[in-house]
């Protein structure tokens, strides 16, 4: 930002930051604030935090005075909130899509993200205008952070040279063009990036096949072992170029979701492998801000990709500048956390009530024990009374370490919400009478998870 003042009013300018929903300061709080400064001249500044209010009236928080070049103890921090960053980790990701969907191309050419502009001294960052969400970012979480400080497996997005840059960036080595920038950044070890996306939604688009290809064969001459993800829908019309995997979007209502349960079951198991990356129930009337209906039409998609794969991606946090929750499509998803790894069992579903639920079966370990875990989704109106017979076991089922988890509410359009963020969460409670074969009974509009402790690793679950 440039401040141009040839004639000063004689108190001075100044520049007012509102923040993002207003910026959260809390009493006994140490807080530190950056601030970059540039001018021919010798200058005096004086930076002060100040609160509105109710009447309107302006409160004086803290302030400071910075003369010259003095930049002592104005330091920066990592720039992430420790709560959302928890609720990340809570779901266990295993990899993460950056640096997005329509951000890294844009509405305009003009306001793509550039990864070059986003390396270096975070001041010097020009920063762009993300034109597709509105709001200017400042790049500070650039390409660099995005491969230095997510712990999951990175996964890039896509002209021609950036793209072999980048990987050059991420991949090559120390003495190389890119690879020293990043060795001269703090990293001189390369990143682990395996996996590039060319294109987001682009398929139906004119010139996307013949400029795929260009961009497909560069990276595999240069990188032969990256995974090249296409935007073309492989599950329903062969694709027309070779590729590794390729990504699919869906976002419909909750009913359409639901029914899409079983989509990739008849997928071939050879070729382009499918890559979930977006897909939610948008439709305002069963999705609101985030409702237990779609949280659970989209339990039974997850259920059908648990059985046919065991990535996906989760969006689900809602914030402020000082408060969070998740909306019932998170925790919807700490019931799938386990499932990257696990083993994978087939499912019978007899009952009258069939097209209403979807199930799904593992096996899975956490530190002391291995589980059966049957998760069941009644997407129905009405209680579902159903007998749980798992069959094939090595080994009996432990009942007083087993356990069951159950999401659900009075009124299925339910949502969570800041004054109220714990009303649609799941709650786990013992389960004594669990057993190689069970009663159970699934509430109107509910997910359940059924972890059935087991003394050595089980192998069927039949239902």
């Amino acid at each position: 930002m440039e401040v141009l003042c040839d004639k000063c009013p004689a108190g001075g300018v100044g520049i007012y930051n509102p923040g993002f929903w207003g910026m959260n300061i809390e009493e006994g709080k140490t807080y530190n604030l950056v601030m970059y400064v540039r001018s021919p001249e010798s200058v005096e500044l004086r930076a002060s935090l100040t609160c509105s209010r109710p009447s309107g009236a302006l409160q004086n928080l803290a302030s400071a005075y910075i003369q010259d070049i003095d930049m002592t103890n104005w330091t920066k921090g990592h720039g992430f909130r420790k709560e959302l960053i928890h609720m990340l980790l809570d779901l266990k990701p295993r990899f993460l899509r950056f640096p997005g969907g329509c951000f890294v191309e844009g509405n305009r050419l003009r306001n793509a993200f550039r990864w070059k502009e986003t390396i270096g001294p975070w001041e010097e960052r020009p920063g762009h205008y993300g034109d597709v969400w509105n709001y200017w970012t400042d790049d500070g979480l650039g390409f660099y952070e995005f491969l230095q400080k997510t712990w999951a497996q990175p996964l890039s997005g896509s002209l021609m040279l950036d793209v072999l840059d980048s990987l050059e960036f991420a991949r090559g080595d120390d003495k190389s063009t890119w690879g020293s920038v990043r060795a001269a950044m703090g990293h001189p070890k390369r990143f682990p990036l395996k996996y590039v996306a060319i294109g987001n939604e682009d398929c139906p688009k004119e010139f996307y096949q013949g400029n795929y290809i260009k961009f497909y064969n560069a990276i595999r001459e240069a990188y032969p072992d990256i995974q090249i993800i296409s935007n073309c829908d492989d599950s329903s019309m062969p694709l027309e170029h070779p590729a590794d995997l390729y990504d699919f979007h869906i976002y419909t209502s909750a009913v359409d979701l639901f029914l899409m349960k079983n989509r990739f079951d008849r997928t071939s198991r050879t070729g382009a492998k499918v890559f979930v990356s977006e897909y939610a129930v948008n439709y305002p009337e069963d999705a609101g801000n985030g409702s237990l209906l779609a949280s659970l039409a989209e339990a039974a998609f997850l259920t059908g990709l648990e059985k046919n794969s065991s990535k996906w991606k989760p969006d689900a946090i809602v914030f402020n500048s000082w408060q969070q929750y998740g909306t019932p499509s998170y925790w919807m998803q700490t019931f799938f956390r386990e499932s990257s790894g696990a083993v994978i069992h087939p499912t019978t579903i007899t009952s009258s009530y069939s097209n209403s639920v979807a199930a799904s079966a593992i096996t899975w370990r956490d530190t002391e024990n291995s589980f059966l875990r049957v998760k069941i989704v009644n997407f129905g109106s009405r209680a579902v009374n159903l007998t749980i017979s798992a069959t094939g076991l090595h080994a009996g089922v432990n009942a007083m370490k087993s356990r069951v988890t159950v999401m659900t509410s009075s009124n299925v359009m339910d949502e969570n919400s800041f004054s109220n963020p714990n009303k649609v969460v799941p709650v786990t409670t013992e389960l004594p009478d669990a057993g190689e074969e069970m009663q159970a009974v699934l509430g109107p509009y509910s997910f359940t998870s059924f972890d059935l402790a087991l003394d050595e690793y089980g192998r069927v679950a039949e239902m």
